[in-house]
Parts: structure tokens; C-alpha cells; sequence
């Protein structure tokens, strides 16, 4: 009698933790979503005022046609993204290797130096690269915001693709050499296959900083040149437009296609493997 009381205790204490543990995660799932969820509805309201829902329309994405102030800095950071992501994708991956296949002086420092974008507050950043910009006379607007996105996006880059190249082997590499072929075909044929992933995952998550930026980018943009993020802070003052709203359901409708086709693609090589 005593053996099973004690395991129907445990059984209930089991179930009590899960079911415990059910609700913990729902709650952090509604932490996390609910905020989207809000925005989502309120694109669809037909009233201007982001406060009350009063019924469905879709006179917002229609309304969201004829922004053109909003549609440019959509465009902006569209263009920006695109082009640092490039840029520091390239940089990350050459530093990554360099510093993981080669021993030089002074390699410990720049390592080192590497995490300084990452950790300083953004504002500092900010302040740091607006003065650059003054004293080497860097004209604020696109090229400005490039090269200030750069500078915070390789370093994501360099670890990540650096983080790939853990374990890997380099007796390919010696087998593709000693077969004929040079560093620059072993390196385009052989290693950069192997570190596409983390090269992948690097320019992914450079993208994603790029177009979430709104510190530094309002420091090095300029008068002239408007981002999105920047724009939505301007908006804030007098209230955020419907429209907005609209536009981020668009953002967020092509972010879960891409997520859901890249998950597709990869159940489909793992099916071919198997």
C-alpha cells in the first residue's frame, strides 16, 4: 500500500510539473507574441485611431500604396541591408578564416578588439562613428549608413562562421592540394561548402541587425536619408499611422513564407539523404 501511494504521489507531482511547465511556456509564448498580434489586428481596423477596434478594412494597404515618405524608407533600409550584409558577409568569412587558419602577432588583440562593436552600448557607437565621419569629412546619407552598419555586422559575422569552422578538417583541404588543385580553387570547392551554413546564418543575422538598427543608423544617417526604423521613431511623437501597421504585416507575411520555404528545403535534403 505504502509503494503505491508513493508512486501515484509521484505521478501526480509529475503531471503537476508538466502541466505546470504547459502554462509556463504558453505565457512565454504570449509574452512574446501577443505584441505581434496586436499590431496584426490593428492593420486591419478600419478606424484611424490605433486605440479601439471598430471593424475590418483593408483600406490601410491601400492608404500604405500612396505613402511614398514611408514606402522610401522602407526602401532605404531595404537597399542598406542588402548591400552591408554583402559587404561584411565577405569581410567575416576572409577574417574568420585568416584568423582561424593562420598564427600571427598581435592576433590575440584583434580578437579581442572584435567584441568591442558587440558589447559597447550603441549609442557610443553611434557617437563614436558621427565623429569619424566628421573629421574624415564622410558625407552623411546611404554610404554613411553603410559603412556604419558594416562596422557592427562583421563582427556577428566572424563569429559565426568562425564558430562553423570548429572541427573542421583540414586533411580535405591537404587532399584537394595535393590533387592539383590551388588555395583559391581548395577554397572556393572545398572549404567554403563545409562553412556555407555558418556563412548563411552569419549573413542572415548581419540582415536582421541591419534593418532592426535605429541608434546608430540616427546618428550616421543624415538629414537627407530616412530608414524605416528611423521613421517609425518620428512617427511615434504624434502617433503611429495605420499604415505602419500595414506595411509590418507585409514584413512579417514575406519574413514566414521565406522561414517556412527554408524549412521545406531542408526536410527535403534530409528526405534525399535518407
Amino acid at each position: 500500500m505504502k509503494e503505491k501511494r508513493k508512486f501515484s504521489l509521484k505521478r501526480a507531482k509529475f503531471r503537476a510539473m508538466r502541466h505546470s511547465s504547459t502554462a509556463y511556456a504558453w505565457l512565454i509564448y504570449l509574452f512574446l507574441y501577443l505584441p505581434i498580434a496586436v499590431v496584426v489586428l490593428f492593420a486591419f481596423n478600419e478606424n484611424a485611431n490605433n486605440i479601439k477596434f471598430t471593424g475590418f478594412s483593408l483600406q490601410w494597404f491601400s492608404v500604405l500604396a500612396k505613402d511614398k515618405g514611408l514606402l522610401a524608407s522602407f526602401g532605404n533600409t531595404i537597399i542598406i541591408a542588402v548591400i552591408s550584409t554583402l559587404v561584411s558577409t565577405v569581410i567575416g568569412t576572409l577574417a574568420a578564416v585568416g584568423m582561424w587558419r593562420y598564427k600571427f602577432k598581435g592576433k590575440g588583440i584583434i580578437d579581442a578588439l572584435l567584441y568591442i562593436p558587440v558589447v559597447i552600448p550603441e549609442i557610443v557607437l553611434g557617437i563614436s562613428l558621427l565623429s569619424l565621419f566628421s573629421l574624415a569629412h564622410v558625407p552623411m546619407g546611404l554610404f554613411s549608413l553603410i559603412l556604419a552598419h558594416v562596422t557592427f555586422q562583421a563582427p556577428f559575422v566572424v563569429f559565426t562562421v568562425r564558430a562553423r569552422l570548429f572541427g573542421f578538417d583540414r586533411s580535405i583541404e591537404e587532399a584537394s592540394m595535393d590533387l592539383g588543385a590551388n588555395r583559391i580553387k581548395t577554397f572556393l570547392n572545398v572549404t567554403l561548402p563545409v562553412i556555407m551554413p555558418g556563412v548563411i546564418s552569419g549573413a542572415l543575422l548581419a540582415f536582421t541587425l541591419s534593418i532592426d538598427d535605429v541608434i546608430i543608423s540616427s546618428f550616421t544617417a543624415g538629414s537627407a536619408t530616412v530608414t524605416f526604423p528611423i521613421k517609425v521613431m518620428e512617427l511615434i511623437r504624434g502617433g503611429i499611422k495605420p499604415d505602419v501597421n500595414a506595411l509590418t504585416v507585409l514584413i512579417l507575411a514575406a519574413t514566414s513564407l521565406l522561414a517556412v520555404l527554408t524549412q521545406a528545403g531542408g526536410l527535403k535534403k534530409k528526405s534525399k539523404r535518407k
